[in-house]
């Protein structure tokens, strides 16, 4: 199919309360990916490829943004390099490390990836899954 979605997720979104200087951090950060803003509107910016798959806005209840404990977002990356620049670029534009790049052999021998905390404190990562690898190993 032409047409078919290569994910299960449609999109995610994360809430900020300071919407313009959270809108260039990202757009900083995901154009390590090859991300773009797709589309937009008062108060609110969604990135991807192709459609719209992570959206940041102010909360539509006016209320503060808080992060959420224990939950995350996680961007693909195509590549170790790709997860390395975007740590770079994350830490670069203000984000707290919260995990350096690398293997994290619990999650699988495929598996690198980082994480970090935006500029509101939402625990955000970038993955590099090697198909390859898994193949190797069995895995898919």
């Amino acid at each position: 199919m032409a047409n078919e979605i290569q994910t299960i997720i449609s999109h995610v979104s994360v809430g900020t309360n300071d919407f313009e200087k959270a809108r260039k951090f990202y757009e900083r950060l995901l154009n390590t990916l090859g991300c773009r803003v797709i589309l937009e509107h008062a108060g609110a910016v969604g990135f991807g490829k192709v459609y719209p798959e992570f959206w940041l806005g102010t909360p539509f209840d006016g209320d503060r943004a808080t992060p959420g404990n224990g939950g995350h977002v996680s961007f693909v990356a195509q590549s170790k390099a790709e997860v390395d620049a975007f740590f770079k670029a994350a830490l670069a534009a203000g984000a707290t490390e919260d995990g350096n790049p690398g293997h994290r052999h619990d999650y699988g021998e495929p598996y690198y990836g980082c994480f970090v905390r935006d500029l509101d404190a939402n625990k955000i990562e970038a993955t590099f899954w090697d198909f390859e690898l898994a193949k190797k190993l069995g895995m898919g």
